[in-house]
């Protein structure tokens, strides 16, 4: 089937995110009890709830998207191109870009968003942070009431485990297997809060967001046993 998917109606996404305030103490007193009740599990007796607050930036309740970045291929003339693009900044408006892209460009009932476990991250983040603003959420997120398979979804972690719901592998790992070649890395994820809240520097974030897009459609490429995106093809737009 996925061999039968046109590679123009997918939208290929990566999201970035961090803790919602640079610091623990900047939570009120409910909120940092909030915290301390959802991460008990995850940080066990090694961390108290301010040391584990780095790591916020993983559940929506806590966090917040500093970058979305979107991509998808173009054929014109016999040629190929992956047009990328990307919305930063303040998360209210980058989630309004980004609905306003879904609802001009990708809307149609045979449209597809891509992302790498975006099921379980990416897809339901974004909503979530939408709901949170108080925003409307665009059809291809909007699942209330869905079956399984009317969920315009398509995500390239659950087609690598082929059934295997115990076995996650990173994006990082898929490529490499596959024989992707990967430009070499500014950052990675564990260092996105530091990079956006010490360092100030959004745009190495959107870099790095960016090749992530690409990676995945890269991926999507090689399942389908199709030659893999050159550099000349990969186009970013503002």
């Amino acid at each position: 089937m996925l061999h039968k998917l046109n590679l123009e109606n997918i939208l290929f996404l990566d999201i970035e995110t961090v803790p919602e305030f640079r610091n623990y103490s900047e939570l009120d007193d409910v909120k940092k009890s909030l915290w301390e009740e959802k991460s008990k599990y995850q940080r066990k007796d090694e961390f108290t709830a301010e040391e584990f607050y780095n790591r916020a930036g993983i559940w929506s309740e806590f966090g917040k998207i500093v970058c979305i970045s979107a991509g998808f291929f173009s054929f014109r003339d016999g040629s190929r191109h992956f047009r990328i693009t990307s919305f930063k900044g303040d998360e209210k408006e980058l989630l309004n870009d980004f609905n306003r892209l879904l609802d001009k460009y990708f809307f149609q009932p045979y449209n597809l968003l891509c992302a790498h476990n975006g099921k379980e991250f990416d897809f339901p983040y974004i909503a979530r942070r939408m709901l949170i603003h108080n925003m409307r959420l665009p059809a291809k997120l909007d699942l209330f009431g869905k079956k399984p398979w009317e969920v315009p979804h398509l995500d390239t972690l659950e087609l690598w485990k082929f059934g295997d719901y115990k076995h996650y592998t990173s994006l990082k790992l898929l490529t490499h297997v596959l024989g992707i070649p990967s430009p070499k890395e500014d950052i990675d994820g564990s260092m996105v809060r530091d990079v956006y809240y010490d360092n100030g520097e959004l745009d190495r974030i959107v870099e790095y967001c960016e090749r992530d897009v690409v990676a995945i459609a890269q991926v999507i490429l090689r399942l389908r046993q199709e030659v893999l995106l050159g550099d000349s093809e990969i186009i970013a737009i503002e």
